[in-house]
């Protein structure tokens, strides 16, 4: 496995994650947690323009969201995905919810990452199992200096 499993990208925009090493080994631990292996995890930011052009193109929703999860894992408890997230809804959001900026996009991290690992949002219960998870992995996150 090489060193770090887990990849920042963009696409049609200009962005850059503070913390990197620490969020990358925060969700590493979540994903062992869990009882996964963690073979390589792509976080791709881009604008909401584009996340749109995908959510059409491959789930056939014709509407704005802040992330899409691709699982392109072929072994039980290995993770390997691409997880899409539209920095523009991040920023939205964190303003209407009253949350920073980047404890938006660790939920929204994580979120993606609990898909990778089985989690569903298709349901009432469903819904409050992972926020439930998405609020015990982001107790664990400490990114003070």
């Amino acid at each position: 496995m090489p060193k770090s499993a887990i990849h920042f990208f963009t696409e049609d925009i200009s962005f850059t994650l503070k913390h990197k090493t620490i969020i990358k080994n925060w969700l590493k631990e979540a994903v062992a947690a869990e009882g996964y292996v963690l073979a390589e995890l792509n976080f791709i930011f881009c604008s909401d323009e584009y996340l749109l052009g995908m959510n059409q193109q491959y789930l056939n929703h014709d509407t704005y969201t802040d992330v899409i999860t691709f699982d392109n894992s072929e072994a039980p408890k290995t993770i390997v995905g691409d997880i899409f997230i539209s920095v523009d809804r991040i920023k939205e959001n964190a303003g209407q919810f009253s949350r920073d900026f980047i404890d938006e996009m660790c939920r929204v991290m994580v979120h993606g990452t609990l898909h990778l690992l089985g989690y569903k949002d298709k349901t009432k219960a469903a819904k409050l199992l992972m926020t439930e998870k998405e609020d015990l992995y982001l107790s664990k996150l400490v990114l003070k200096s």
